[in-house]
């Protein structure tokens, strides 16, 4: 399906442009903020050509699409310009009654939203920052020269001023003026200020005194500051009349909340931040193992219900109070473990669209990416999820009672291994690799990755299986008018694969497509371009009228029949013009597919050369 068609279908179905409060991507997803979800076809997008699967988290309606979603996102905010939309996240605008699980999801979007667009950066400086450490371990540089220098400014740059660029990103979140909550950002990290309290200079602001408090690389003090402005600019913009309010709304900001961030907001996000450090550092000291187990076992599961953005502060507060985060490190081997059961899976699988699938996810999830690895292949196939939650668990607990600890946050994959250069490193690697070979070992044995292939016919015991589980034989009689094809000989590989199911192809001569069978229309694409049947006997058909017929958005196709329709064989369910067709250069070879082939013994083409409608063409047993 092309991009165009593609986001046609999803903004449609989910609810039309007018039920979108806002829209953008990340690395693998497009993400949604509806106003009404109960208007999405969850069922019809993920049935999708293109879409892995849908997610609802953290208030959050996500599609899944893989490494396009890039294109497919353009493409979207093309052709729906009123979206608007960026790679940035935003919260939702309309007020609803504030629950428990809200407010939950608001605070997970709220900080996803916050690092998501920066992340990629931080990842970046992160490995820059470990690959420095191994020049000097390996003696290559030394921290006095120039280049090292140099690039030590360019690693440390975003975590040192991480307030001014949290700054720009959660002010977005809550819509508040983003250049007053940097100013303020900028404030806080000032060098005169920092001077003053690293050296803990006694200061007042007239009489009270600030309690000396860092702010570079500091996480909590500016998302409390833009929660301020969100309650505070509202009321100055009330207050000052549109003539002057660009102006003085910033000005009553900077002198308002500067001062309070320093005497107040400061020293209780210090405390927050000490507190709740400790906390953590206290519980891995003493369960080392334990967090190993639950973040390496677990991780990918918390990533499925979005709850995972809820670490990534206390990792970054971490690294402002320790200068290390002992939690990153464990999470490589709940990556590295599901790449190992993509790989299983593709050592394993038989079926050769799998294979293909399994083994472009395998380095994609090396690399960090694993959401089209678990819902297009683990979480989907289910045994090989267990099998990597498994894997992770183990590696993870190695990794953890190693001791090793990152000097950076950013995405996690073999590319942020620099990073965790420190004492139980070495151990730490062998963590890492255990968690891909077993979840390859795990999967391959116990995945039960074909268990869902149809088993071939060996011998009479192996036949009375299949037959046992068999669905009603019967005849299917031509749909169209035309030549046979053989389905290996379509010139698109989706079908010619036989990934779709076993069939054959019809070269059409009369633009009518019939029944071919007493049944029930289960599925028409809007276009008009494709139907799907369910027998009596309970065969599924897919007929799909031309190859990239799609892309002539119905022009030259009328349906006949609505969804859940009872038809009767021969009955007239499609007329397209096959002059329009060729006229846009596309082919009209017409593929019959017979969906769930694999529930038959045997599926046989018993049509040759010409067909005319309600001719015999496919035996079912």
């Amino acid at each position: 399906m092309a991009y165009e068609e593609l986001s046609k279908q999803i903004v449609e179905n989910v609810g039309g442009v007018k039920n979108i409060d806002s829209s953008w991507h990340c690395a693998t997803r497009l993400r949604f903020i509806l106003k009404d979800e109960s208007k999405a076809q969850t069922s019809v997008i993920e049935a999708l050509d293109g879409v892995v699967t849908v997610v609802k988290a953290g208030g959050q309606y996500q599609v899944v699409i893989g490494n396009n979603v890039g294109e497919v996102f353009d493409t979207m905010t093309t052709q729906y310009p009123e979206l608007g939309g960026s790679t940035e996240e935003v919260v939702p605008t309309e007020k609803k009654k504030l629950t428990a699980k809200g407010a939950f999801d608001a605070f997970i979007g709220f900080i996803s939203g916050s690092f998501t667009p920066f992340l990629g950066a931080m990842a970046g400086a992160g490995i820059l920052k470990g690959l420095l450490s191994l020049f000097v371990v390996l003696k290559w540089m030394t921290p006095n020269t120039g280049a090292y220098q140099v690039w030590y400014a360019a690693a440390d740059g975003i975590f040192y001023f991480l307030p001014i660029v949290l700054a720009f990103t959660a002010s977005k979140q809550l819509k508040v003026n983003q250049y007053v909550t940097v100013s303020i950002a900028m404030a806080l990290v000032y060098p005169t200020m920092v001077e003053l309290t690293t050296k803990h200079a006694a200061i007042n602001f007239f009489g009270i005194p600030i309690v000396p408090t860092t702010y570079t690389s500091t996480v909590i003090p500016i998302l409390l500051v833009v929660f301020l402005q969100k309650y505070l600019e509202p009321l100055f913009n009330k207050f000052w009349h549109e003539s002057v309010r660009n102006i003085l709304t910033p000005l009553c900001m900077l002198m308002i909340l500067v001062p309070v961030t320093f005497i107040v907001v400061g020293p209780i996000s210090t405390a927050i931040s000490n507190a709740l450090a400790e906390l953590v550092i206290t519980l891995y000291k003493n369960a080392r193992i334990l967090s190993g187990l639950v973040l390496g076992g677990f991780w990918e599961v918390f990533v499925i219900f979005g709850v995972h953005w809820a670490f990534v502060p206390v990792m970054m507060n971490n690294l402002t109070k320790w200068g290390y985060d002992p939690l990153v490190p464990i999470l490589l081997p709940a990556v590295l473990a599901q790449a190992g059961a993509a790989l299983g899976v593709f050592l394993k699988t038989k079926d050769e669209k799998m294979k293909g699938l399994a083994g472009s996810n395998t380095i994609t999830a090396i690399f960090g990416i694993t959401e089209p690895t678990v819902y297009g292949i683990t979480l989907k196939m289910k045994k090989p999820f267990y099998c990597a939650s498994i894997a992770g668990a183990i590696g993870g607990a190695i990794v953890a009672a190693s001791g090793v600890h990152a000097n950076s946050v950013g995405l996690v994959s073999i590319l942020t291994i620099p990073t965790f250069i420190s004492k139980g490193f070495a151990i730490s690697l062998i963590g890492d690799a255990l968690a891909f070979v077993l979840g390859t070992v795990l999967t391959m044995v116990w995945g039960g990755v074909n268990d869902n292939l149809a088993p071939a016919v060996t011998d009479s015991k192996q036949e009375e299986a299949i037959s046992s589980t068999s669905l009603n034989p019967e005849t299917l009689k031509s749909p169209l008018t035309g030549s046979v094809v053989a389905l290996k000989d379509v010139k698109d590989e989706v079908f010619s694969s036989g990934a779709m199911g076993a069939g054959v192809a019809i070269e059409p001569e009369i633009g009518e497509v019939v029944a071919p069978a007493d049944a029930t229309v289960q599925m028409i694409f809007p276009t008009g371009h494709a139907i799907g049947l369910l027998t009596d006997q309970g065969a599924e058909i897919l007929i799909h009228i031309g190859m990239d017929t799609v892309q002539l958005d119905g022009k030259g196709f009328e349906m006949l029949v609505n969804k859940g329709d009872r038809v009767k064989s021969g009955q007239s369910l499609v007329k397209f013009d096959m002059a329009v067709i060729k006229e846009a250069g596309l082919a009209l070879t017409t593929p019959v597919i017979i969906t769930n082939s694999k529930d038959y013994q045997e599926v046989n083409v018993i049509a040759s050369d010409q067909v005319k409608i309600s001719d015999p063409l496919i035996d079912l047993k």
